[in-house]
């Protein structure tokens, strides 16, 4: 596995000589195996690639084992002098009060927390353990959730300054390489459980897939996000061109876009550019959905004065003097 691992960094250029990078472990398979092949990969003198890694760990006080898991990690970052950094939160306690769900939760304070080690350990990297199988599991879900084409990419192997070392590598084969290296890691029950959507897609749909479909399913849809992410990136380069042709004004309250220029372009480069735009104002679409990229195409194209839509209450777009403002509220 340590070989399939260092390809994928490779190709990916996920780690460089002289990172510091937080490793999120929660002791299960995927993350214990992650932290333990990456240790192999940085002690391996044959290999020239040297790094540092810190571990962050949250324990969410969801499950009785939870003490357990968090001693597990301890332990052996303690064998192996790793600096190890540890969060007790009640998730069940801000789910309530967020209103959200327990797994939103959960992933909102993990995230959080891994932010906050790589502050306190100036480290410029942030390490998670997804692999293959999720990222399967992700894109059937987007599909349910009909997500559109970029859902079809899946978990990305680098966004930013998070990397998946494991995103290439089956959970079979991660299975198989914790035993042979008798790490014993811990299981989390509740990945059981049918009551998640993700479960069920783990343990019930893919299954099925493989029984009645294609046994290679896993394959099938990776092969698949490959081509979607090859397409995503020349449309991206498409996009960028577009919007410096278009760009009257770059604030960071405000963005102006020329309205004749942008409504001459096709449909599937102006919803991209609405994207992109927002992106370049927030550094995220959250909040923004189908339907709003629809309703600001459909604002831009009418070309009638002074009229504005609010998609969200963090973004207000304009039409006016045959311009497009993107502004900030």
């Amino acid at each position: 596995m340590k070989k399939e691992v260092l390809e994928t960094i490779k190709k990916y250029n996920l780690i460089e000589n002289g990172d510091k990078l937080v490793l999120g472990v929660s002791g299960g398979p995927d993350s214990i195996s992650m932290l333990n092949v990456l240790k192999e990969i940085n002690d391996d003198k044959n290999i020239d690639l040297k790094f540092e890694m810190v571990v962050a760990h949250i324990n969410h006080n969801i499950r009785e084992e939870a003490k357990e898991d968090e001693e597990y990690v301890r332990k052996y970052c303690d064998k192996n002098k790793i600096k190890f950094f540890v969060k007790s939160i009640d998730v069940e306690k801000i789910a309530n009060n967020s209103k959200i769900g327990l797994e939103e939760a959960g992933r909102k304070v993990r995230y959080e927390f891994f932010d906050e080690v790589l502050e306190k350990t100036k480290s410029n990297k942030i390490a998670i353990a997804h692999n293959k199988n999720d990222k399967i599991e992700t894109i059937i879900l987007n599909i349910l959730r009909g997500s559109g084409l970029l859902g079809l990419k899946g978990i990305e192997p680098k966004r930013g300054k998070y990397v998946r070392p494991l995103i290439e590598i089956k959970r079979e084969t991660i299975e198989k390489y914790c035993k042979e290296e008798n790490l014993n890691p811990r299981i989390d029950k509740t990945n059981f459980d049918n009551i998640y959507n993700r479960n069920k897609v783990r343990n019930v749909v893919i299954p099925y897939i493989k029984e009645e479909f294609n046994p290679n399913i896993v394959e099938t849809l990776n092969r698949l996000s490959s081509l979607v992410v090859e397409e995503d990136e020349y449309m991206q380069i498409q996009t960028k061109k577009a919007y410096k042709d278009i760009l009257l004004k770059e604030e960071n309250e405000e963005i102006v876009l020329d309205l004749k220029k942008f409504n001459n372009y096709e449909k599937v480069i102006k919803s991209r550019l609405v994207l992109y735009t927002v992106t370049k104002l927030f550094n995220t679409t959250k909040g923004i959905e189908k339907i709003h990229i629809e309703d600001i195409l459909k604002l831009c194209k009418n070309n009638i004065g002074n009229k504005f839509l609010t998609p969200n209450k963090n973004l207000k777009v304009l039409v006016k003097n045959h311009k497009i403002y993107f502004s900030k509220i």
